[in-house]
């Protein structure tokens, strides 16, 4: 019996069902057993589809083991739940353990499949049923779309026995998901009745592939619409920055919901009309929490915390998504310290953080100490095996300069992805470990993970270090002829460097002749006057030299290299001249520094700088431990770096 028919016999006499719990209550213990009725399995089967519903997996699969006796809809009904929670694999091992399967758990299967990606998976449950439903095939349809194997969702989609307005809809949406707009208007005009529904689809197929002025047309075809399709007309306009639209639109509409004022406010916002937006947000007769959030995010994302920080301030009542927007704002504009401390705030308000808020707490993370108590507290939460965390603690632990800790929180990640991947090799290339770089890019390619072009800048840059010339040059032309992969103005600095390095000027010379125009920026010609100033190519330096400035008349970069250039080869009148040319323009050289953190506290460091209250003790120590061993390896000062 379906669970439908379950529902429809329970709706006619829910007294006997009363009765008959009561009844069951009222047994002693000590009776004779009695076998479960039908009603008695429909009771658990409700209740776990019920604690389902509220994400309580455990406690479904609990009443699951106790029943005494289950039917194929009870084994379909925590499928479902598991299917719902994301718990596929142990989906897949109940359904394995089916005794008999039905047409509801293989549904509930290959949508599960489809929703993973596993459309191969999904097709084999489809081919062994018995019977299929339009659901079914319906969802591989959805799913061959979704995999991008068009001709093959099409070819089943044409197999269909029966074919309802949910599956043409379905083929709508496919072909637009894929950007083939044209052959989702052909089968739209195929169907044979259309409800608002598909109208609805097509309307947001031409937005979502750009196509404004389409679905506009076609919204005023409508001879009935609902409040959905206004929405969606409403967030296209905007999105196409058609905002006298919009406000046509919103005037007209025969109702508003939260989602339309929000609409309003985050799209005003988009299109730089924050005080229209706040205008509108206060005029909002009635305000939910997705509202206030909106509002908070739009002045996040234009970096003014002082008002996000109002507006939270304001709020009656707040969710997770609360107190991310607030911690990712304060890590993305500062200041860091906040980020911290809201973390703090949220704790104490007794809210439970998830995999979104500790990553967003990561990036603020300035130090080891403040690093390892996110981590820490990742670990506590168990989130510290989840990949999109794992590549931002990668990614933190390279930037503070402790590759070891982020080289093992990368072996221990279960799931690696292309991020993953290029984290780790960027770690290794930044803090010039140029051997291991190659090895982690060869285990990329064997686990299957297409790299990107911030893969290839990671590799290139530690060819560059390590001096791998051949190997370089070779990589760099696999971007394009392996993968597909434009090279752009880093890849080509990165190549320059390689060949500049080695001392081949003149063949850095001729990639940045022969590479595209718009890619050859400051950073390019500069990886080029680098190698001048190495290997004292003075005529290529000033001609280099030149080009930039006239690019980036106030880039110092570029004035202090092409004097250090004429300082080496002892043309002091042209090093004159270009600091001459510096005063000239009020181009001023940012000093370097360094920092570091010590019991919690940061020290920062500037070249020549002797403000630090324990700057004797410092370069005391430093002349003692540090010099010695430096001369031994060969180190010439050329003036004294250290004070006497």
């Amino acid at each position: 019996m379906s669970l439908s028919c379950y529902r429809r016999h329970l709706s006619k006499f829910p007294a006997i069902i009363s009765h008959l719990l009561r009844s069951k209550q009222n047994v002693s213990s000590t009776s004779k057993r009695v076998r479960p009725t039908s009603w008695d399995i429909y009771n658990y089967n409700y209740k776990i589809c019920h604690l389902g519903r509220t994400g309580q997996v455990n406690e479904a699969r609990k009443l699951f083991d106790e029943m005494r006796q289950r039917d194929t809809v009870s084994y379909a009904s925590m499928i479902a739940v598991y299917l719902k929670n994301n718990c596929l694999p142990k989906a897949e091992k109940l359904f394995r353990e089916m005794p008999e399967t039905n047409i509801v758990a293989e549904s509930a299967m290959i949508s599960g499949y489809v929703k993973a990606g596993r459309v191969d998976d999904a097709r084999k449950i489809f081919d062994e049923m018995l019977q299929r439903n339009v659901y079914s095939w319906t969802s591989l349809i959805s799913g061959y779309f979704k995999a991008g194997q068009i001709d093959e969702g099409r070819r089943l989609f044409d197999q269909m026995p029966e074919k309802n307005v949910v599956s043409w809809t379905t083929v709508v949406l496919g072909y637009a998901h894929n950007g083939l707009i044209d052959q989702a208007r052909d089968i739209f005009y195929q169907m044979p009745e259309r409800n608002v529904v598909a109208w609805t689809a097509m309307i947001k197929s031409y937005i979502d592939n750009n196509r404004i002025d389409e679905a506009l047309n076609l919204f005023h075809k409508m001879s009935k619409k609902n409040l959905y399709t206004w929405n969606i007309m409403l967030s296209g306009c905007l999105n196409a920055k058609k905002v006298d639209e919009a406000f046509q639109f919103f005037n007209l509409m025969p109702q508003k919901n939260a989602v339309s004022w929000t609409t309003m406010v985050t799209g005003l916002a988009r299109n730089g009309m924050t005080k229209l937006a706040r205008e509108y947000f206060n005029h909002m007769p009635k305000k939910d929490i997705v509202a206030w959030n909106a509002m908070i995010k739009v002045y996040v994302d234009e970096g003014d915390m002082v008002q996000a920080s109002a507006i939270f301030t304001l709020m009656p009542q707040r969710n997770v998504a609360t107190w991310n927007v607030m911690i990712d704002g304060y890590a993305r504009n500062g200041p860091e310290d906040e980020a911290l401390k809201m973390l703090d705030l949220m704790l104490h308000s007794r809210f439970m953080p998830v995999e979104t808020t500790i990553t967003s707490v990561l990036t603020s993370c300035k130090g080891m100490l403040e690093l390892t108590q996110a981590h820490a507290l990742a670990i506590h939460l168990g989130f510290d095996r989840e990949t999109s965390l794992s590549n931002a603690l990668v990614t933190m632990y390279s930037r503070i300069g402790d590759v070891n800790s982020a080289r093992l929180v990368f072996e221990n990640l279960d799931v690696k992805d292309v991020v993953s991947w290029t984290s780790m090799i960027l770690a290794y290339s930044n803090h010039g470990c140029g051997y291991h770089v190659l090895p982690v890019f060869a285990s990329m390619l064997k686990a299957g993970i297409k790299p990107d072009e911030i893969t290839f800048i990671g590799v290139l840059s530690g060819c560059s270090h390590v001096g791998l010339v051949e190997k370089g040059q070779k990589l760099f032309n696999l971007m394009s002829r392996a993968y597909g992969l434009k090279p752009r103005a880093e890849h080509y600095s990165c190549l320059v460097d390689i060949l500049g390095r080695a001392g081949e000027v003149e063949e850095a010379m001729k990639v940045v002749c022969q590479m595209p125009s718009d890619e050859c920026d400051v950073a390019v010609l500069g990886a080029l006057l680098g190698a001048c100033r190495l290997h004292g190519n003075v005529r290529m330096a000033d001609e280099i030299g030149e080009k930039i400035i006239e690019l980036e008349p106030t880039n110092s970069s570029a004035y202090i290299l092409l004097a250090n250039v004429y300082a080496a080869c002892g043309d002091w009148d042209e090093f004159a001249e270009v600091r001459k040319k510096m005063k000239e323009k009020n181009v001023k050289k940012v000093p370097g520094f360094s920092q570091i953190e010590v019991k919690g506290r940061s020290h920062v460091f500037c070249a020549g700088d002797r403000s630090h209250p324990q700057v004797e003790e410092i370069y005391k120590l430093l002349r003692q431990t540090l010099l010695p061993p430096m001369r031994e390896m060969g180190y010439k000062q050329e003036k004294p770096p250290l004070p006497v």
